[in-house]
């Protein structure tokens, strides 16, 4: 008998340090989340501000537009941004059956090692892949990376389309998977807009329209990275609920 009551307190005492451990993972993902929402403000002020420098620089520029520097000739790119780690409910899941249907034709950049994990189990052929950062701060470095791995293949395939395909979370909705067009960046987005006084530029008008069109696609990775890096986290605290729940 006394055997059978310190195996009961030995397993109630198991189950209120895993109770411990479930608390402070929610209180760490509900930390995050909370980081990356503050984010989100900013980085699409840049990514406005940068839209609004294009336009203006397109002002600056003469005569016709300069045509593409070679036609697509490769495969269609996808980004896929994914979760990082496995407790964070159904949307990494959600995410890679969003991007299944055309990922056997398309050029396939993966964010997340846990959406990596379950790209190679249904055998998707992802052509470059890289972890999401536990941090908020290190989405920027990512975004980076991943802009560096778009532009040498862009350089090699050409202009063809490159979307992007990311979880958004909504406050009692959960995760919603986002597709959007990133390349080629439409012109119709920038109108050019009167420049005032003519501003002093070091470089050609259509380089300076180039590079802020780098940072403008720089801004959506981030937005995208954030997005994903804030409802991976939102996941997190509701599956910390739920596993505290029983």
């Amino acid at each position: 008998m006394s055997d059978r009551l310190a195996t009961v307190g030995r397993r109630i005492a198991t189950v209120r340090q895993l109770g411990a451990v479930v608390n402070a993972m929610r209180g760490i993902a509900g930390a995050r989340a909370q980081q990356g929402r503050a984010l989100l403000p900013a980085i699409r002020a840049y990514a406005a501000t940068a839209g609004h420098a294009i336009g203006k620089a397109r002002q600056l520029q003469t005569g016709p537009a300069a045509p593409p520097l070679n036609s697509a000739k490769g495969k269609t790119g996808l980004i896929v941004f994914g979760a990082e780690q496995g407790f964070a409910g159904a949307f990494p899941e959600q995410v890679l059956n969003a991007a299944a249907s055309d990922s056997q034709a398309a050029h396939f950049f993966l964010v997340g090692d846990r959406a990596a994990a379950l790209a190679a189990e249904r055998s998707l052929p992802v052509a470059w892949a890289t972890s999401l950062p536990s941090r908020a701060a290190a989405l920027a470095n990512m975004a980076t990376e991943l802009l560096g791995a778009l532009y040498d293949y862009v350089a090699v395939a050409g202009a063809v389309p490159v979307a992007m395909i990311y979880p958004v979370w909504t406050a009692g909705h959960g995760a919603s998977v986002v597709r959007r067009s990133l390349l080629p960046l439409d012109p119709d987005m920038f109108p050019p807009e009167p420049v005032g006084s003519i501003p002093l530029i070091n470089l050609p008008a259509s380089d300076l329209v180039e590079r802020l069109a780098q940072e403008y696609v720089f801004a959506q990775l981030c937005e995208a990275a954030t997005e994903a890096f804030a409802a991976e986290n939102e996941a997190s605290v509701v599956a910390a609920r739920d596993a505290r729940s029983f």
